[in-house]
């Protein structure tokens, strides 16, 4: 039986803040908008997001179109890179992402590794599978916890996909029970 789940990055949010509260920026919301005419056509049937609120805002309009209510799993927030909830710089964050596709265990204290990270995800993933086995689920997350899972099932998505995705951005996985079998870009608007 197969389960499309369609990983759908937040749309762009302020540079600073809180990791947890960041909303969208005024490009992040009218991406929200392109988001939902986009998955207007796949039929979907549950929306997910991580906690995080800009990911929430980016997905919270197809789950308006459907009439369902966004559900949030913990585990599948952005990968934990420091103790601090504010965002890290890019000129501090890239050094560190580039760290850790060379080596997965690497983690700041108070941090996690690429492997812990995956680890949590891919659970989460894996029980979205059988849940909603047979059905279209979209995923509202981050670039490198998305990064992460598609990793899980083929190599190919690694530092250099991380660097080639966009905020927003929306791939639709298709799976057979468990095991993937494409991925396809939906999000082609720049």
């Amino acid at each position: 039986m197969k389960t499309f789940i369609y990983m759908v990055r937040h749309g762009d949010s302020p540079k600073y803040g809180d990791e947890r509260t960041r909303e969208l920026t005024e490009k992040g919301r009218l991406d929200a908008h392109l988001i939902t005419d986009i998955l207007q056509e796949e039929g979907i049937d549950t929306v997910i997001s991580s906690p995080y609120r800009r990911s929430i805002l980016t997905v919270q309009k197809v789950a308006e179109q459907i009439e369902k209510e966004v559900i949030v799993f913990e585990d599948l927030k952005e990968r934990i890179f420091n103790a601090e909830d504010t965002r890290m710089s890019d000129k501090e964050l890239f050094p560190l992402i580039q760290k850790s596709f060379s080596d997965s265990n690497f983690a700041l204290k108070g941090g996690e590794s690429n492997v812990d990270c995956q680890k949590r995800a891919i659970t989460v993933l894996k029980d979205i599978l059988n849940i909603y086995q047979g059905q279209r689920v979209v995923i509202g997350t981050h670039g490198a916890v998305m990064t992460l899972m598609m990793g899980y099932y083929d190599s190919k998505y690694d530092l250099n996909f991380l660097l080639q995705t966009t905020k927003p951005d929306i791939y639709r996985m298709e799976f057979d029970e468990q095991e993937l079998v494409e991925v396809k870009r939906l999000w082609e608007i720049s």
